[in-house]
């Protein structure tokens, strides 16, 4: 069967500044939280390695636009760092980034490639989180101040924009499970940074709109946002408490923040949950809810790698709420398909699902798959060939089963108009450091970062190429 897609598909690849940049000497960046948390605590990364050169993006991103041609890519997301074009956090912008981000734009509208830019991907500035990071309405305006200064600069060139990427991970990690600096765990607390984290994207969008309609962006530029997103499927569901479960899993992890964003209202049985359970003070006011009612995203990304499965708890606990786990568990189903290097559920179809549900739901937002991908750490060292080629069919498999049910979802309605995998090398993850392998492209981090693709590399750039298999 051939799985032909849409004229004008969007084919690619995706990174963040804060995975693959580095930090250089000389180069005007100021620390983010992760390199103030590695200073500290290096112990809690993955073979004591933090992101000081990362995979040195910030000086080989010619050499790795070249994997991106090979690959016949025609559309890739970056991240800008924020630390690195605003180091003091005063509206000053560091000259060298701006020249950095001009050429890097540059060059791929050169090669033919569309710049996917994200204003934001996990990577706080240490400056601002002193001020309180998303729990601070300072913090929230020196957002709008950062997103306006780089509308500006890069505007007239970027046509696709995005103020977050994964917004509820800085929330899970600082406030919920303690994966991401600063360990905070107060869910309470983190309500209101979700708040703040999803009125400073309606201020970006706001500051968008008006600039583009005075001419200084593109008439034909977008403005959206990047969520990560889990099909919720209960254990049975002829069980009444196995579907409300999923429900409420749903309500924290889904609707938190897609509902905002695109509807420009928060859901209202959330609300009243975080109310009943003393998690939601009356911070907020009237005028800000009218800002996020109005300036909601016009496009949307969404990155997704596994579906959530949960079942009702046999007894509900008293005492504090610090999770979403309070009012469900989760669940393994059994005989799964599952990734041995990371316990991740295989399930191609959940990706269907979302697009089905956003199509049903959100007025068939205009969508685009802005990470799915599979992270390997012994894979792909097994697969690797006397010759350092890697053998990684996993990986095709991996990405053909999602490209289908994509596909299935497109031709039954769905306005989905792009794919970028996650990612297009092997990159320092948060923590996990560079124990995960996701690219198509391999780093020998013992022969100078030299890039080479991989097998699924070569296939990639087939099927980018051909717009389908």
């Amino acid at each position: 069967m051939n799985y032909k897609f849409n004229e004008g598909f969007y084919w690619g690849t995706a990174i963040s500044a804060l995975q693959t940049e580095g930090t250089h000497e000389g180069d005007g960046k100021s620390d983010t939280t992760f390199d103030v948390w590695f200073k500290k605590e290096p112990e809690r990364f993955f073979g004591g390695e933090g992101n000081k050169v990362a995979v040195d993006f910030y000086h080989m991103y010619d050499e790795d636009i070249k994997m991106m041609k090979k690959m016949n890519h025609n559309s890739f997301r970056f991240s800008i760092a924020w630390s690195r074009l605003i180091p003091n956090g005063d509206g000053i912008v560091n000259e060298k980034a701006v020249k950095y981000y001009n050429d890097l734009i540059n060059k791929l509208l050169d090669n033919g490639i569309e710049p996917f830019v994200c204003l934001f991907h996990f990577d706080m500035p240490w400056i601002m989180q002193e001020k309180g990071g998303w729990e601070s309405l300072d913090v929230v305006d020196k957002y709008k101040e950062y997103a306006e200064i780089a509308f500006r600069l890069f505007g007239h060139r970027v046509k696709k924009w995005f103020t977050h990427n994964e917004p509820i991970v800085p929330i899970e990690g600082s406030y919920i499970y303690g994966f991401h600096y600063p360990i905070i765990k107060d869910l309470k607390r983190g309500v209101k940074a979700t708040y703040y984290t999803i009125l400073s994207s309606a201020k970006a969008v706001e500051v968008f709109k008006r600039l583009r309609k005075d001419g200084v962006l593109r008439s034909d530029s977008t403005i959206g946002t990047i969520l990560s997103m889990s099909p919720v499927y209960p254990r049975d569901y002829n069980n009444k408490e196995d579907v409300k479960a999923s429900e409420i899993c749903k309500l924290f992890f889904t609707n938190s923040f897609l509902e905002p964003m695109v509807k420009g209202e928060f859901n209202r049985e959330l609300v009243e949950l975080l109310k009943k359970y003393n998690l939601l003070e009356e911070f907020y006011t009237q005028e800000e809810l009218e800002l996020i009612k109005n300036n909601t995203i016009e496009t949307l990304g969404f990155n997704y790698y596994f579906p959530r499965r949960v079942k009702a708890k046999e007894h509900i606990s008293g005492g504090k709420v610090e999770s979403p786990e309070y009012f469900f568990e989760h669940y393994e189903m059994p005989n799964r398909i599952f990734n041995k290097d990371r316990g991740w559920e295989i399930y191609p179809e959940g990706i269907y699902d979302i697009l089905i549900m956003l199509r049903d739901e959100y007025d068939n937002i205009p969508v685009y798959i802005s990470e799915n991908g599979i992270g390997r750490y012994k894979g792909d060292i097994e697969d690797m060939d006397d010759a350092g080629f890697i053998h990684d069919d996993a990986r095709i498999e991996f990405v053909k089963e999602h490209l289908k049910w994509i596909w299935r979802a497109q031709n039954e309605g769905s306005n989905v108009f792009g794919y970028h995998m996650w990612s297009l090398m092997d990159n320092w993850s948060m923590s996990n450091a560079f124990k995960n392998k996701y690219g198509f492209v391999h780093v020998d981090r013992e022969n100078g970062l030299k890039r080479s693709l991989k097998k699924s590399g070569y296939w990639y750039g087939d099927v980018s190429k051909n717009n389908g298999f």
